[in-house]
């Protein structure tokens, strides 16, 4: 008896965890991240090069946001217990990582969706706002990128056939000696924060905003690659075939044709008077044999 008590109260702590609240919460929403197109590609090894500097591009600007705020509210009740900047932060790897596939002057050169900019913005407005609301933003980028990160990683090297780790810094920890232990204590450490219960389901709730703010950047990197490979393939001079929107054919203005054929025939009848009325009457001589 003792011990169907003991069973019970363990589960009622977990469900109370934060960590596990948020894991519930946002189970649609990640399954659906899973499910874009770009991150597809990962699973199936088939990531491009492409791919994979637009993405740098928004994580850039996303860890910016989201790191900035982190450490001005490093000692913000929510937030101290889970910030973790030599074993986690990204955005340095990341600069590296740009300056590897675009050169020193890859600030000039990242280009990223509006729906990176609505992300940053959100960040930087918590961190202003509702510093509270940052654990749950730093739990589903960090955390998903020590999950996957690892196995990520080795897809896209594979895929794009980069050595020695060069390009890769962003999935590399090496602050972190083992995800699985760091990601317990991670959870341990969300579970310690003190919230009141509208600020706790406050906290859900921006947990699924932010996995939706992931999706939106998922799809508009994607989108934005498309329209990069149409209008590629499109004034490509090495393509057989043309976008019909691509040349631009005059139309013929039939009015001024007919108006052109009229002149042209009447020059033609009047130059045939002239030459009729100008040439002698002549009867016609039968050659002699």
């Amino acid at each position: 008896m003792e011990t169907e008590k003991t069973q019970t109260a363990a589960v009622q702590t977990d469900d109370r965890d934060l960590s596990e609240q948020i894991k519930k919460a946002t189970k649609e929403s990640h399954t659906r991240a899973e499910n874009t197109e770009m991150m597809l590609s990962f699973q199936r090894g088939q990531v491009t090069l492409a791919q994979y500097k637009l993405l740098l591009c928004s994580l850039y600007e996303i860890y910016q946001a989201l790191e900035e705020a982190l450490d001005r509210n490093s000692n913000h009740p929510a937030v101290a217990p889970i910030y973790f900047p030599t074993e986690l932060a990204r955005l340095k790897a990341i600069e590296k990582d740009l300056e590897f596939f675009y050169g020193r002057d890859w600030r000039e050169k990242i280009v990223v969706p509006d729906a990176t900019k609505r992300y940053s913005h959100r960040l930087r407005q918590i961190g202003e706002e509702n510093p509270q609301f940052l654990v749950a933003h730093a739990y589903t980028r960090y955390l998903g990128d020590l999950s996957g990160g690892q196995v990520l990683g080795r897809i896209a090297q594979k895929s794009m056939g980069l050595k020695n780790g060069d390009g890769l810094s962003f999935f590399a920890f090496p602050g972190v000696s083992s995800p699985n232990l760091f990601k317990q204590l991670y959870r341990s450490r969300m579970n310690s924060v003190e919230l009141t219960e509208q600020e706790r389901n406050d906290v859900l709730q921006e947990a699924v905003q932010a996995f939706e703010f992931n999706i939106q950047v998922f799809d508009g990197l994607q989108k934005m690659l498309s329209v990069a490979e149409k209008q590629q393939q499109d004034y490509s001079p090495n393509s057989k075939s043309v976008s019909a929107r691509s040349i631009q054919l005059p139309q013929p203005n039939f009015s001024l044709v007919r108006k052109v054929l009229g002149l042209v025939v009447a020059l033609v009848t009047i130059s045939m008077g002239i030459y009729v009325v100008a040439t002698p009457n002549t009867s016609y001589q039968r050659p002699t044999v």
